[in-house]
């Protein structure tokens, strides 16, 4: 495991770059309709994995930056987030199968995953069934989905009793942001708020995971997390990088779980360089 921080953020108040032209659509997998949107192009295919509280339109800092260093960007929304259908109780399916049919319907062979939060179980699942597929995995502030109970009990062990009824921004963005950029905060929460617009449980992977489990991949994983991460500290992705065999691990300093939206220089900068040194 290789470990390092990054450069301290630089938290910027201006709102989000003028995006890349990209278009939208909608893919019918497994009875399900998903949004997605695609910035096309010949070069590399990116591929963005949400978290809980967002969808496809939460990368509005990634996407014209992938864009631009030659890359096809797509973004899309799982089932009961903006845009794609909820999850149907009696069928499901599971978001990774989603995210595989999602893929060959839009001709994507191999490509760079990249995960926020929630969407890096589903990325860990997607990874343990297709690992062939994958140039690269990023996991960021991930909750990785292991299910080895030590390490549930750790992990709910610190967050007290009423931690998920707090308001989202305070379990999701890290206090430095909170305090020098509250319009950029206001704009995290309208994305947030439009983001869950329909039943968005009950999905289930395909693998049982667990650390052993990610002994056996070998996919070149970048796994990445704020020092001030309610939800994924530093000690807890550690466990992650020391049983990935092929992982890098960066802290970003005074960041918290939305890491995307608080820092996107910090969070596009190790992601590219990262993705840029693992070509197909």
């Amino acid at each position: 495991m290789n470990e390092r921080r990054a450069p301290p953020p630089v938290f910027d108040r201006s709102p989000p770059p003028e995006q890349a032209p990209a278009h939208t659509g909608f893919v019918s997998v497994a009875g399900a309709k998903l949004f997605y949107w695609d910035t096309g192009g010949e070069g590399e295919t990116v591929v963005f994995n949400h978290p809980a509280t967002g969808s496809a339109h939460m990368w509005v800092y990634q996407q014209p930056v992938f864009g631009k260093a030659g890359y096809r960007v797509i973004g899309w929304s799982r089932r009961g987030h903006r845009g794609s259908d909820p999850v149907d109780p009696a069928n499901p399916g599971s978001a990774s199968t989603d995210l595989a049919n999602f893929l060959d319907a839009m001709g994507v062979g191999r490509f760079h995953l990249v995960a926020s939060a929630a969407g890096g179980a589903i990325s860990v699942d997607f990874a343990l069934s297709h690992a062939a597929r994958l140039l690269s995995l990023s996991l960021t502030s991930c909750v990785g989905g292991a299910q080895d109970p030590d390490y549930l009990r750790l992990s709910q062990s610190i967050r007290p009793q009423g931690f998920d009824d707090l308001p989202s921004e305070f379990r999701e963005v890290g206090p430095s942001y909170r305090a020098i950029d509250p319009e950029g905060v206001a704009r995290w929460l309208a994305l947030e708020h439009g983001a869950v617009t329909g039943l968005r449980t009950g999905q289930t992977p395909l693998n049982h995971i667990t650390f052993a489990a990610l002994e056996n991949l070998h996919v070149p994983t970048l796994l990445m997390t704020g020092d001030a991460d309610l939800w994924m500290p530093p000690p807890l992705m550690r466990l992650y990088a020391q049983r990935l065999p092929n992982s890098e691990f960066v802290i970003a300093p005074e960041c918290g779980h939305a890491l995307y939206w608080e820092a996107p220089e910090v969070f596009n900068t190790c992601v590219l360089d990262f993705i840029g040194r693992h070509p197909a």
